[in-house]
């Protein structure tokens, strides 16, 4: 199993619209860095479910549980997505001042590349990441 992390602004697409709706599709990522990550993750694999923008904190988990396809909302078709369900709320929601603050994260994704909408996480960094949140691992 693989870990990762998936932005959303809670505008467009929030963890209360996630958990509402169960499973939803992971469209609209038009990097191709961000796009690369989508086609690894494989059924089953893990992603902390991240509020961008002005919240800027983790605040649930999803799973991965349909592969990559074709995004039909890109025109030139080089873009697919990967459909995600919700599998629980942090307790406790980790914002990315607490991530910076935490040594033991100074390598991660989301601090050393900041603008990236779709990330891998390690285990080790997941294991920090859940257990800041009241997550059980």
């Amino acid at each position: 199993m693989a870990y990762w992390l998936v932005k959303s602004e809670p505008g467009t697409w929030s963890w209360e619209d996630q958990q509402r709706d169960g499973t939803t599709y992971w469209d609209g990522v038009r990097n191709y860095q961000a796009s690369n990550n989508l086609k690894a993750m494989r059924l089953g694999d893990l992603a902390f479910f991240y509020h961008s923008v002005n919240e800027k904190r983790i605040v649930g988990i999803v799973e991965v549980v349909r592969e990559y396809y074709p995004d039909p909302s890109d025109e030139s078709g080089r873009f697919g997505m990967v459909d995600v369900k919700a599998v629980e709320p942090f307790p406790q929601p980790v914002t990315l001042a607490e991530i910076k603050a935490e040594p033991r994260l100074a390598e991660m994704a989301l601090i050393r590349q900041s603008r990236l909408s779709v990330m891998p996480v390690s285990e080790e960094q997941w294991r920090i990441i859940a257990g800041m949140g009241g997550v059980k691992v």
